[in-house]
């Protein structure tokens, strides 16, 4: 529904953006309910509308529903490759030793979510299950991988990014929530074969698409953001 004014009765449009924007947030169980695949088409047609250095549009999608996501989830989850163990031989999402005030945010929100599920900090086995929910894309029936150009350079990966908040902001309009997933990438050997993709693209991250289960308890989570006067300089 559209927000409006409530003296001038006019469509308010920043409430609207905003009410998308601050609503988004990661998802972590979604219903098995269907995305028609002409809502998907219409999120991904807007969301290319994201900006990019001198229109070059470096992103790529690759949408998986039915029986080829749940091959891509078993083709993961059957690869052996325990999280603690892989290797990010594509590129680096992480930095090789996490420092302040990254370390504490990481931990909060690591904590945070294992609260709301009953997990303690050593269950091993139960860390890893829920880890492992990122390749059954929560269960939700949209699963995304996104892919660059390994040629072009960190300002595509910027232009990229941008698509990508556009994607999650489009979803919310739509009613739909999202969940950006990095836990892909390393997996590119598993993930390549099943979806044609050709070796000159690197395998930035997916993301689940779907509808929110209100009665999973990790949908609780809602994480902490800096204040301003944490990152913003004014000069004047």
């Amino acid at each position: 529904m559209l927000a409006r004014d409530r003296k001038s009765g006019d469509i308010d449009e920043q409430a609207i953006v905003d009410e998308a924007l601050t609503s988004r947030r990661s998802v972590r169980a979604f219903l098995p309910t269907p995305v028609e695949d002409a809502t998907i088409r219409d999120i991904l047609a807007v969301a290319a509308r994201a900006p990019s250095g001198t229109n070059m549009q470096p992103w790529k999608a690759y949408v998986v529903q039915g029986e080829k996501k749940q091959a891509l989830s078993e083709a993961i989850l059957n690869s052996g490759m325990r999280p603690e163990k892989i290797a990010w031989d594509e590129y680096k999402y992480y930095p090789d030793q996490f420092f302040e005030p990254y370390l504490t945010r990481r931990r909060a929100v690591g904590f945070a979510l294992y609260s709301l599920l009953g997990i303690g900090r050593r269950d091993v086995e139960k860390m890893r299950a829920q880890h492992d929910r990122n390749f059954t894309f929560f269960d939700a029936p949209v699963g995304m991988i996104f892919t660059i150009d390994r040629r072009l350079n960190m300002g595509s990966w910027v232009d990229h990014g941008m698509f990508l908040q556009s994607i999650m902001i489009a979803a919310r309009g739509r009613g739909l929530h999202t969940c950006p997933q990095a836990a892909f990438a390393p997996y590119h050997r598993q993930i390549r074969p099943l979806l044609s993709i050709p070796e000159e693209e690197i395998i930035v991250c997916g993301m689940a698409l779907g509808y929110e289960d209100e009665s999973k308890p990790e949908n609780q989570l809602r994480s902490e953001r800096a204040p301003l006067e944490e990152f913003v300089t004014f000069v004047k």
